[in-house]
This record gives structure tokens, sequence and C-alpha cells, in this order.
């Protein structure tokens, strides 16, 4: 049982350490250091709100060592839901040890075992251009590179 890892969805007593995994993820991916109180009550609505989304845990040994966000998308021309992945962090002297894979494998099966009225009809997240670490392993695991280009407006 030592050093196994488990998946499972965070709850609100998770909050400091996915506050931890963001501001490490923004500082590490984007050199952003982001107000506390901010990503705190943005994490903190999340946990409240189920509807918004879900986080997912990485634990080996009872410490948080990975995590990632799910939010939705409706897709009309699908009649599914897209599920976005998005904030995924790996504690550094955890990364390349699978722990990603595992969490994703957790989405896919969560995603199939509650298949009510609204079906998941695939996966989506988004990665800096320049982190072809990750890219390489998104690849891995089976996905590919979207036809489109995520534009925004803040």
């Amino acid at each position: 049982m030592m050093n196994q890892l488990l998946i499972r969805t965070a709850e609100l007593n998770d909050l400091e350490v996915l506050v931890e995994f963001n501001r490490a993820l923004a500082d590490e991916t984007e050199g952003r250091k982001l107000l506390i109180d901010v990503v705190t009550a943005g994490v903190e609505t999340l946990l409240k709100n189920p509807n918004l989304g879900f986080y997912l845990l990485a634990e080996k040994n009872d410490q948080v060592v990975g995590s990632l966000m799910i939010t939705t998308e409706w897709s009309d021309w699908r009649n599914g839901l897209y599920w976005w992945i998005q904030s995924v962090y790996i504690r550094p002297e955890f990364r390349r040890q699978g722990i990603y894979r595992s969490l994703y494998e957790f989405v896919k099966q969560k995603a199939e075992s509650e298949q009510n009225q609204l079906k998941v009809c695939g996966f989506r997240l988004y990665v800096e251009q320049e982190n072809t670490v990750a890219q390489k392993t998104y690849k891995a695991l089976g996905m590919k590179e979207s036809y489109y280009h995520i534009y925004e407006e803040l």
C-alpha cells in the first residue's frame, strides 16, 4: 500500500494545497505571481459549486502530489459535454512518474461511469506553446492537437 497512488475528488479541506498548486503553476508556466486572495476565492468557489466543475487529486504516501481541474463545455454539434482539463500541476519531484497519466485515466473512467443524460463526448485542454514536455505527454496518451486556435479577451 505504501507508495501506491490514490486518485480522489478534492474537497473543501484541500483548498490550501490547490491554491499552492495554482500559484506554482502560474509562476512556472507564465512567470505570473497570482494574488493569494483571488486564487483562494476562485478555488473555493469551484469546490463549493460542483456545477462549475471539480478537482482531482493524486496522493502518494498521504501527500498530495498532483492535481487537475475539470470544467465543462456544451457541444450542440455532438449533443454532449466536453470535459476541459485545466490547472494541471504535479509537484516537481514527482514529475515523469506517470502521475498525470493516472489522473487522465481516472478522468476517462469517471466520464464513462457518469454517463447519465448528458454524455461526455470528449476531453480538451490547452497548453503553453513552449511546453513541449507536456505536449509530448498528451500526445502519448492519445490526445491530438486541435484544429482550433483559442482566442480570448480579458
